[in-house]
């Protein structure tokens, strides 16, 4: 998130280490959710539908970009989120898409049980927390069951390696339906080979690839110039040829939200007016 961690409101034991519930300063209800020493969520009580977290805000924009209905309403999603955290994107699909059936899992279930204390979470069937390991719990779904499909697990700063695999991305393509859409978090750092990697993989799985990198992450020799975002003069950077096009219609959605980090895969090519190939390129 770009800044030092404060004192902390609350501080309690979970079952991977830690879990700090830290408030916003200025806010009266507004926290940041820190994780074994990483920023895993931010949280507004009164407003699930802010996204302070820019990976966040851009899966949300995806989410409706594929699934919105024409009027751009938000329609009910079959959506199951493996990494929990503090359920924001859960919280932003249950408040936008009205009648949504959720599962959130996590590996950790005091961490699951805090959660639910802490951030007054939609009951089930909106919203189950189940504790398990995503990759087992996967196959619990069934085949062309799910609308959306999250996968924003860590272990400190990297993606547990079952979470990665040939064979969790084939189970991740078995259970979303045709025109599902897979949504990953990447923590990605030069020269970039845990990402390379992941997206060699993917394409294995899916037949489209897009990534979303924040501001000069990623760049590419040939990559086009994104132009300055309204109110934002002076921040024009360079991404990847995919990212460019990809990104072309989430700008009418508005301005994005401050954050860190995002990388994308879409099940079909071309969904709904979202360009893109499936050679994202990566340098």
């Amino acid at each position: 998130m770009g800044r030092q961690r404060r004192s902390a409101e609350r501080e309690v034991d979970i079952d991977t280490g830690t879990a700090v519930l830290e408030a916003v300063a200025g806010e009266p209800d507004s926290y940041v959710l820190w994780v074994n020493g990483f920023p895993s969520s931010c949280v507004t009580l009164s407003d699930p539908l802010r996204l302070d977290f820019e990976y966040l805000d851009w899966m949300s924009r995806i989410v409706r970009v594929r699934h919105d209905d024409a009027d751009g309403r938000g329609t009910p999603l079959r959506a199951v989120h493996i990494g929990a955290g503090g359920c924001s994107l859960p919280r932003w699909i249950d408040a936008h898409c009205p009648g949504s059936k959720q599962t959130a899992i996590d590996i950790d279930a005091a961490l699951l049980d805090k959660v639910r204390e802490w951030f007054d979470l939609p009951k089930k069937p909106r919203l189950a927390l189940r504790a398990g390991d995503g990759a087992r719990e996967l196959h619990t779904f069934r085949t062309g069951s799910l609308d959306v499909l999250v996968r924003d697990a860590f272990a400190g700063s990297e993606t547990p390696a079952p979470l990665a695999t040939r064979e969790f991305f084939d189970q991740c393509a078995n259970v979303l339906a045709p025109s599902g859409t897979f949504l990953l978090n990447i923590a990605a750092a030069p020269p970039h080979e845990r990402l390379k990697g992941e997206l060699r993989l993917l394409q294995q799985s899916f037949p489209y690839v897009a990534l979303a990198p924040p501001e000069g992450v990623l760049s590419h020799p040939q990559a086009p110039r994104r132009p300055p975002h309204p109110g934002k003069r002076g921040r024009t950077g360079t991404r990847s040829t995919t990212a460019c096009q990809a990104l072309a219609q989430w700008d009418s959605l508005g301005p994005l939200n401050r954050g860190h980090r995002a990388k994308v895969c879409l099940r079909h090519s071309h969904p709904r007016g979202v360009r893109g190939g499936a050679g994202a390129g990566v340098p």
